[in-house]
């Protein structure tokens, strides 16, 4: 089914009522035995993340029923789901709960993030804050805005572009293999402060309303990306991996790194290497 602007606006008032739902009223209530681990031991899931997913899968499903939806947690599941996103005319990834590790022990900062891919292009991001109810949408060619109940959208612009030593922005050595991690914290000292918040949905939006001027990820999954890869676009930023080839969002491995410029972009990727 093509997306329109009614299904776009049905899929924000689907995330909306999911997270109503599924999420705010288990945060900060958590059940220890509704928490556990997956692939590391601060890799986490919670009942609330299954809970969203499903519900979010249903709502698309009906909305968009010829899409290939794509769940951060059905693919922890069967990683062969993914597989299903290349060459896809249509599809829509979740992260059902971006930021699980802050959720799960009482921090604000987390997110729902939501991308509609045509044919390996992402065409709509959400990056949606279920705590304060607001949200950043992003289409291809319509720009970036910050959205509200009640009030009109906000156009977002990234920050400007600034030398490398001032600038300000997101990164984590940890999140990088274990050999690498001394390069990384060498390249750190280069700006002039790299932090992270462990959720790349508030990292994203920050960077989109010209709070900071980058954002680098070791990882280039698809739902923790193209969402906030399309705002940053559609705000003036730039995205790239790190060792030089464009982003898509089909790409499973390397680093992503989105900047307030195409200069920015290169600066960091020299930095980076060296």
């Amino acid at each position: 089914m093509p997306l329109d602007l009614n299904t776009e606006n049905a899929v924000i008032e689907l995330v909306r009522e999911v997270a109503k739902r599924e999420i705010v009223p288990r945060f900060r209530r958590l059940h220890p035995d509704a928490v556990r681990t997956k692939a590391a031991f601060d890799d986490l899931v919670t009942e609330a993340d299954l809970s969203a997913e499903r519900s979010l899968t249903a709502g698309i499903s009906t909305l968009l029923p010829d899409a290939v939806i794509i769940g951060e947690e059905a693919v922890a599941a069967n990683s062969a789901v993914l597989d299903t996103l290349p060459g896809a005319a249509q599809a829509v990834i979740i992260d059902p709960i971006d930021g699980t590790w802050n959720f799960a022990n009482g921090l604000a900062t987390h997110g729902v993030l939501i991308a509609i891919t045509e044919r390996n292009e992402t065409v709509f991001g959400l990056l949606y804050d279920p705590v304060l109810d607001d949200w950043v949408l992003a289409r291809r060619g319509g720009g970036a805005w910050y959205c509200k109940p009640d009030a009109q959208p906000v156009q977002l612009f990234v920050s400007q572009e600034r030398p490398l030593a001032a600038m300000v922005g997101f990164v984590s050595a940890f999140n990088f293999p274990a050999p690498k991690r001394s390069q990384i914290s060498s390249a750190m000292l280069g700006f002039a402060r790299a932090h992270t918040l462990r959720c790349a949905c508030h990292e994203y939006r920050l960077l989109i309303q010209g709070n900071v001027d980058f954002y680098i990820n070791a990882s280039a999954k698809p739902w923790d990306h193209a969402a906030g890869a399309l705002a940053v676009q559609e705000a003036g930023g730039s995205v790239g991996m790190m060792d030089g080839r464009d982003y898509v969002p089909t790409l499973r491995d390397g680093c992503i790194v989105s900047a307030n410029s195409p200069d920015a972009l290169e600066a960091i990727r020299q930095q980076f290497r060296g």
